[in-house]
C-alpha cells in the first residue's frame, strides 16, 4: 500500500470524538478545582449554564471564545486555551480532514466539477446553501460544521510555496442558482477574483461540447513532490481515494482530455462574465 494511501487509510475509527471527550474532561476538572458551579462559570464566560453543562458533557462543541472566556474565568494560564487547534480540527469530518491533509502536501491539484462548484471555489454562502440542501436533512450545527470543513480546506489557495490548481467545470454549475440568484452572482464574481491567482486555471465545459471524456463523473488528480499521483472520487454515500496505478492513469488520462475539450481559461472567464451578466 502506498504512503499517502496509508495516511489516508490509518485510524478506520474517527478520532474526533475521543479528542471532544478529553476537552470536555479538561474543562470539567478546572472547573471543579476552581470551585465553581456550571452557572458560575457560565455567567462568567458570557454562557447560560445550559451551554457549559452541553459542552461538559460533549454535546457541544466549544467555540474559540468560549475556550478563551473559560481559560481566564479558571485561570488555567493558557492550557485551556491551547486545545483551540485541537478542537478546530476534531470538528471536522474525517474524511475532510484527511482530504485536507493531502491538498496540503499536493503540488499539483486538477479538479472536474459536473455538478456544483468544487469545494476550493466555493464561497461560504454558496456552501452553506448546498449542505442545507441535503436529505436526511443536516441540523443547524452540522451545516456550520461541513460549512467551516470546507472553508478551511480553502487555505491551500495561499499556501507557500503554492501548488498548481486546475479546475474544469461545467457549464451547468454556473447556471443552477445554488442559494438563489444572489448567491449564485456572489459565486460567479468570486470565480472571477480566484483566477486571477497566478497558480489558478478555470476552464468551462459547455454543454453543447459533442466532445465530452468526464461522462463518467466528477473526480480530482493530486499530484506530489515525490512523484507519487492519487486520484479522488465522490459519488452517492460515499468517497473513495483511487491509488492504484492503472485506474490514476486513467484518471490522468481523461482529465487532459477534458482540458483539451473545455474552453481555453481566457474563454472560460470571459464565459463566467457572460453568465454573471445574465444572472
Amino acid at each position: 500500500m502506498a504512503e499517502h494511501d496509508d495516511e489516508w487509510e490509518a485510524g478506520l475509527e474517527d478520532d474526533s470524538s475521543a479528542v471532544l471527550r478529553a476537552v470536555s474532561r479538561q474543562i470539567k476538572l478546572w472547573r471543579e478545582a476552581a470551585g465553581m458551579t456550571q452557572g458560575e462559570l457560565g455567567a462568567a464566560i458570557g454562557y447560560g449554564e445550559e451551554m457549559v453543562s452541553a459542552v461538559e458533557r460533549c454535546k457541544r462543541l466549544p467555540k474559540p471564545e468560549f475556550l478563551d472566556g473559560t481559560d481566564v474565568a479558571l485561570g488555567a494560564d493558557g492550557k485551556i486555551s491551547a486545545m483551540k487547534e485541537d478542537v478546530k480540527q476534531a470538528r471536522y469530518p474525517k474524511k475532510v480532514r484527511d482530504l485536507a491533509k493531502l491538498e496540503a502536501k499536493a503540488v499539483e491539484r486538477g479538479a472536474y466539477g459536473d455538478h456544483n462548484i468544487d469545494g476550493l471555489l466555493q464561497t461560504e454562502e454558496y456552501a452553506r446553501a448546498l449542505f442545507a440542501q441535503r436529505r436526511p436533512a443536516y441540523s443547524e450545527e452540522e451545516i456550520d460544521c461541513q460549512t467551516a470543513a470546507r472553508l478551511a480546506r480553502q487555505e491551500i489557495l495561499e499556501r507557500k510555496p503554492v501548488p498548481t490548481l486546475t479546475f474544469v467545470q461545467e457549464e451547468v454549475t454556473l447556471r443552477r442558482p445554488i442559494g438563489g440568484r444572489v448567491v449564485l452572482r456572489q459565486q460567479l464574481e468570486h470565480l472571477l477574483e480566484v483566477a486571477q491567482l497566478r497558480h489558478v486555471t478555470i476552464q468551462v465545459m459547455p454543454t453543447v461540447c459533442e466532445e465530452h471524456a468526464g461522462m463518467t463523473g466528477g473526480h480530482r488528480v493530486l499530484k506530489f513532490a515525490d512523484g507519487k499521483t492519487l486520484g479522488y472520487a465522490e459519488a452517492q454515500l460515499t468517497s473513495r481515494l483511487i491509488s492504484d496505478p492503472k485506474e490514476v492513469q486513467i484518471l490522468e488520462m481523461r482529465y487532459g482530455m477534458l482540458r483539451s475539450q473545455a474552453l481555453t481559461p481566457r474563454e472560460s472567464l470571459a464565459f463566467i462574465e457572460k453568465a454573471l451578466g445574465e444572472t
